[in-house]
C-alpha cells in the first residue's frame, strides 16, 4: 500500500470527538448521558425554514447552482453584512460554503503555503490548528490567558511574527471560551497585521449569541483588504446538518474563488440554499429565543459553579461556559474528562483540546436542558475550603 503525504500524519485528532464518541457509546447502551460536550444547539429549526427546504425538494431544485451560490441568497447576504456588520461588500466576495468549516479551509488554502506559518488563538478553535496541518503550514498558537482577559497579549502575539508568517485567526466571539473582542482589541489586531502584511481571517460563527456587547466584525474595520471572515447558519438557525456557511472575501478574487470553489465543491446542495435564503430573510424570532433560552442556562450554571465555589469564565458570547477544574485534573485535563464521563455519566470537552493553554479547564455546552445542566455541572469535584 502507497505511503499517505506526510504532513497528514501531524494533524492531530480531536480531543472532544473522543468524549463524544464514548459517551455515544454509552447511550447507545441506555445510559443516560448528560452531553455538554458538543456545540450543538438544543432548539429545532424554524418550522418556516425546513419548509423552504421541502419545497425545493418538491420542486425538483436540485441542479448544479453557480459556484459561489444562488443569485437571490447571495444578494439577501449582502443586504445582511451592510445592514447588520456594517461590511460593504458586493456579490462576488459571498461565496457560499459547505458550513464554515469549508470557509475556513478556504480561506487558508488561499493564503498559505506549504512551511508557512499562522497564528491561531490558544485556546482555539481545533479546526484551525489541524487546517493547518492539511495544508503543510506549521500553527502558532498565541495565548488568550486569564492574565490578559482572555484577550491577546499584543506584545507577545507580536514578538511570535517571523519572515514566515502569512496570516492570522482571529475568533470573536470566541469557541471555546465565549470571550468577544472589543473594537479598540480589533483595531489593534489589523494595525498589527498591516505592519507586517498579513492576512486576517475572522472567525464569526457565533455573531448572533452576545449578552450585554455588541460584535463587531473585523471586516467592518478593514481599510486595505486583507480579512477573510467566515460566517455560519448552523449556530444561528440551529442547522448544523445542513452544512451552510459563507466566505466573505476581500475584492477582487472572484476569478481565483470560482476557480478554487469548482475544484473543491463544485456548489454547495441548491435545497440547502433555499433554506439558506428562508433563514436570513425570514423571521428571526426563534434566533431570540434561542439566545434568550442560552442566556437563562448560563444563569443556572453560574448559580451552581458560584455555590461550589468553581472558577469560571463569564461569557460574553457563544453558548459556552470555560470552567477551572486544575484543583481535580492534576495536570492531564483530557483524560479526567473521560474518567468523569465514565464515573458521572457527564459529557465535557477537555480544555486541552483547544490547545495547551486549556489545561485544566473544560468547555461545557450550554445548548442544552436545564436538567442537564445542573446535573452535569452539580457533579463537578469543589475545591477544597481553606480552613482557619
Amino acid at each position: 500500500m502507497p505511503s499517505l503525504a506526510p504532513r497528514i500524519e501531524t494533524v492531530p485528532a480531536s480531543g472532544i470527538r473522543r468524549v463524544f464518541e464514548q459517551a455515544a457509546v454509552l447511550q447507545q447502551d441506555g445510559t443516560d448521558v448528560a452531553m455538554l460536550v458538543i456545540g450543538e444547539p438544543d432548539v429545532p429549526v424554524a418550522p418556516h425554514i425546513g419548509e423552504a427546504a421541502r419545497r425545493a425538494w418538491s420542486e425538483d431544485r436540485t441542479d448544479y447552482t453557480p459556484n459561489g451560490g444562488i443569485a437571490p441568497l447571495r444578494e439577501a447576504i449582502r443586504e445582511k453584512l451592510r445592514r447588520e456588520n456594517r461590511i460593504e461588500v458586493d456579490v462576488e466576495q459571498i461565496w457560499m460554503t459547505i458550513g464554515a468549516t469549508q470557509a475556513l479551509f478556504q480561506a487558508m488554502t488561499l493564503v498559505l503555503s506549504p512551511g508557512d506559518e499562522v497564528l491561531v488563538p490558544d485556546p482555539g478553535y481545533t479546526t484551525f490548528t489541524m487546517n493547518a496541518h492539511i495544508i503543510g503550514a506549521t500553527p502558532v498558537p498565541y495565548q488568550l490567558s486569564p492574565a490578559h482577559g482572555f484577550e491577546p497579549d499584543l506584545q507577545a502575539l507580536e514578538a511570535s511574527i517571523t519572515e514566515r508568517t502569512r496570516a492570522i485567526v482571529v475568533n470573536s466571539p470566541s469557541n471555546p471560551l465565549g470571550s468577544v473582542f472589543g473594537e479598540q482589541t480589533l483595531r489593534d489586531l489589523l494595525a498589527l497585521a498591516k505592519r507586517h502584511d498579513l492576512w486576517v481571517i475572522s472567525d464569526e460563527v457565533y455573531e448572533y449569541f452576545t449578552y450585554g456587547t455588541r460584535h463587531v466584525s473585523l471586516a467592518s474595520l478593514d481599510e486595505d483588504d486583507r480579512v477573510f471572515t467566515a460566517f455560519s447558519l448552523s449556530k444561528t438557525y440551529a442547522m448544523t446538518g445542513v452544512r451552510v456557511g459563507y466566505l466573505v472575501t476581500p475584492k477582487g478574487l472572484g476569478p481565483v474563488m470560482r476557480t478554487t470553489q469548482e475544484a473543491m465543491i463544485s456548489c454547495v446542495a441548491e435545497p440547502d440554499q433555499w433554506a439558506a435564503l428562508a433563514a436570513i430573510v425570514g423571521d428571526h424570532s426563534a434566533v431570540q429565543d434561542a439566545r434568550e433560552h442560552y442566556r437563562a442556562n448560563l444563569g443556572i450554571a453560574k448559580e451552581v459553579l458560584d455555590a461550589a465555589g468553581i472558577r469560571y469564565l463569564d461569557p460574553r458570547g457563544a453558548f459556552y461556559l470555560w470552567v477551572d477544574v486544575s484543583h481535580v485534573s492534576q495536570g492531564d485535563v483530557a483524560e479526567w474528562a473521560l474518567g468523569f464521563l465514565h464515573r458521572e455519566r457527564v459529557a465535557v470537552a477537555p480544555g486541552s483540546a483547544f490547545g495547551r493553554t486549556g489545561e485544566g479547564w473544560i468547555r461545557v455546552c450550554l445548548a442544552a436542558t436545564p436538567a442537564d445542566l445542573r446535573r452535569g455541572l452539580g457533579a463537578l469535584p469543589a475545591p477544597a475550603r481553606a480552613t482557619v
